[in-house]
């Protein structure tokens, strides 16, 4: 087995694109979730309406890469707004049907044959970050370092894409970190353990909700601009009701109204999944393991991955950095 490129994948995905765009989309899970308390199973829908803006602003309306930015931002601002004048006033079971119901409307919509023209279909739009790519600072070529026997290394554009993207979650963190514990963030947990407690305050709780879903909608949606601009595309498919799953995992993983909980939670999730998927492929292609085959091992690495999650909720429910009363959610 070829353990030497087992460990160096791993470790690579620890800090690479899929750990950074999840962990941006799950920090705006956790401000949903794990401080205001609301059920959103929509967070797919915000990665998807920042990723389209952009591609759709660039391919099809030809204007320039920074405009196509600010247009995904204010679909996500949009969209927040949308899903919450209506949803926001219902108890959080019934949010949470709305919202996943929200997210795959758009989903299907973006896939649609009537708007293919637009937003392309099952296939999706490419060719729209060439403007991202040309302020790279790295010249062409690989960069990295041997960690003893262990090479970790990434092309100039993979590691662009990384630099900005660990920048970002940095910058998110740090803002969630300052709001939290500001009386505006207080009241956002308030609102979490006893809405009907705050409101007796003379609080808004439905303005706060709304505030809440906004930020957590706008810190997602980097994610969908992290991924339509490492991949070069964006496909409706990308956005599905599972993304937003695996988003709540990595926010419980590490620890719900923590703010390092979902950037810690992404990186062990990753690391998890390359990591068994890279022994079990070893372990068949040498002959060890022959109840399975190389085309099952994708599909085997999720059921390990998944039997370990309810380990875990089964022995620490609150996460890795976690505290129980954190997800004891009121769906009053």
């Amino acid at each position: 087995m070829d353990w030497i490129t087992i460990f160096s994948t791993t470790l690579k995905s620890a800090i690479g694109v899929e750990t950074v765009l999840y962990g941006l989309a799950a920090i705006g899970i956790n401000i949903h979730f794990g401080y205001t308390g609301l059920l959103n199973f929509g967070q797919a829908a915000f990665m998807g309406v920042a990723g389209y803006g952009l591609a759709v602003t660039v391919t099809v309306l030809g204007l320039p890469f920074w405009l196509g930015i600010i247009i995904g931002l204010a679909a996500a601002v949009v969209l927040a707004l949308l899903m919450g004048i209506p949803t926001l006033h219902l108890r959080a079971d019934y949010l949470a049907i709305v919202t996943i119901a929200v997210a795959e409307i758009i989903r299907l919509v973006f896939r649609s044959v009537a708007f293919k023209d637009v937003f392309g279909g099952s296939d999706g739009r490419r060719g729209f970050s060439d403007g991202f790519y040309a302020m790279n600072p790295f010249p062409e070529g690989e960069y990295g370092f041997n960690l003893g026997p262990i090479p970790l290394f990434f092309n100039h554009r993979v590691l662009w894409v990384m630099v900005v993207g660990w920048v970002l979650i940095a910058l998110c963190c740090g803002i969630v970190y300052l709001l939290m514990k500001s009386p505006w963030g207080r009241v956002l947990k308030a609102i979490r353990e006893d809405e009907d407690a705050v409101r007796s305050l003379g609080k808004n709780v439905f303005s706060y909700k709304m505030q809440s879903l906004i930020l957590g909608g706008v810190i997602g949606c980097l994610g969908g601009f992290i991924y339509g601009l490492a991949y070069g595309s964006v496909q409706p498919d990308v956005f599905g009701t599972e993304t937003t799953f695996y988003l709540y995992t990595m926010v419980i993983l590490g620890g719900a109204a923590r703010v390092m909980g979902p950037v810690v939670g992404a990186m062990l999730f990753w690391v998890l999944l390359v990591l068994i998927s890279g022994v079990l492929s070893e372990a068949v292609a040498a002959g060890y393991i022959t109840f399975i085959s190389t085309n099952q091992v994708g599909a085997f690495r999720y059921i390990i991955v998944g039997l370990g999650l309810i380990l875990l909720l089964v022995f620490r429910p609150q996460g890795i950095f976690g505290d129980k009363r954190e997800i004891a959610i009121d769906a009053r």
